[in-house]
């Protein structure tokens, strides 16, 4: 097998990490490669789901005794502490390994620390090499674990004219059934999914990640979060089926703010302290909107079906924006077609202090 550059390693660990995905919370994803002294690829591994092994330790399996005097090439800071397992920057030194490349410092300081103990005993480690791709792989769990509170997302679906129901309130399908799957895809990739109680009282939704053409439930099921200031939701609601654990968020349990409301600032937090390192917002605009004038939402994902409506409620109401000037500028990152839908992904800009 030829050598591989260091670059193209970290790409390819990049990738490996992506594997992880929606399994690995509240642990980040992580990719790993070992190349031997020759720079040839000898083991390749991805942290596959939380409590089990790490990259660099499935890596260092695979590579064996070929792994002494190599480079282990992994997309975060090994970590350095024992958890529910060991630390893997234990477990680099006692393959012998010769240098460690790392795209990104692991910023959980009860991790973190992996380098320092590396270059201690003697292992050249390099910091950077295509930080900026790994970043964007791991983007939730380390904004979360720099913040405290998780990323989030404001999922919503509209008509072209930006109407999310009818003028007799039907909403049932605004989007078609791909884009609704897609949905579902992007629900098994978080670790909440937050809906008012609003939405509840009127839609009576499930709030699960499901196979839409058999009914069947992911095996991973994402917390659902009534965002309900007085305890609203319904004995009988849906959301209260079982199928996925629920917490109906109150501003008795979790603070209120100025308003009398659930405190927005509190709820992350408190979701953070459960283990929620992604979040996604579905419901509704009244919501939406408040989380938007906080400044809460880090990314938004619109599924915009090629209708007109004319009348209806809209997908958002008010966001704190009362003029033009004012108004919450996006930055749009990504627009695909599903279906007969479009997608369109965009990051709020950060305002000027």
């Amino acid at each position: 097998m030829a050598s591989v550059s260091v670059d193209e390693a970290m790409r390819r660990a990049v990738e490996l990490a992506a594997r992880g995905l929606g399994a690995t919370s509240p642990n980040p994803v992580v990719g790993c490669l070992l190349l031997d002294a020759d720079g040839e690829v000898v083991g390749e591994g991805f942290h596959a789901y939380a409590g089990g092994p790490h990259a660099e330790i499935v890596a260092l399996a695979q590579a064996g005794t070929r792994a002494r005097g190599g480079t282990a090439v992994v997309t975060l800071e090994p970590c350095d502490h024992t958890g529910r397992t060991g630390p893997c920057s234990h477990a680099l030194i006692a393959a012998g390994v010769a240098r460690v490349v790392i795209a990104v410092p692991d910023p959980n300081p009860v991790a973190s620390g992996g380098a320092a103990t590396l270059r201690a005993a003697g292992v050249e480690v390099i910091l950077g090499v295509r930080g900026a791709e790994a970043e964007a792989g791991n983007v939730a769990w380390l904004t979360s674990m720099r913040r405290g509170w998780p990323y989030l997302i404001w999922k919503y679906a509209a008509t072209l004219d930006g109407r999310s129901a009818a003028a007799d309130g039907t909403s049932m399908w605004i989007t078609s059934e791909a884009a609704r799957t897609d949905v579902h895809a992007l629900r098994g990739t978080v670790d909440a999914v937050l809906a008012g109680v609003g939405t509840v009282l009127a839609d009576d939704p499930r709030l699960t990640a499901r196979n839409l053409r058999d009914g069947t439930l992911a095996i991973r099921q994402p917390l659902r979060v009534v965002v309900d200031s007085s305890g609203r939701t319904p004995a009988d609601a849906r959301v209260r089926d079982g199928a996925a654990r629920t917490w109906v968020a109150t501003a008795a349990e979790v603070g209120a703010g100025p308003d009398g409301r659930v405190d927005l600032a509190s709820l992350l937090a408190e979701l953070h302290h459960r283990g929620v390192r992604a979040a996604l917002l579905e419901g509704g605009p009244t919501l939406a909107g408040a989380f938007l004038a906080a400044g809460l939402v880090d990314k938004i994902v619109g599924y915009v079906a090629p209708k007109l409506l004319g009348a209806g409620p809209t997908a958002l109401l008010d966001a704190g924006v009362t003029t033009v000037a004012d108004a919450i500028d996006l930055e749009l990152t990504d627009v695909t077609q599903v279906g007969p839908d479009l997608r369109i992904t965009a990051l709020p800009r950060k305002r000027e202090a």
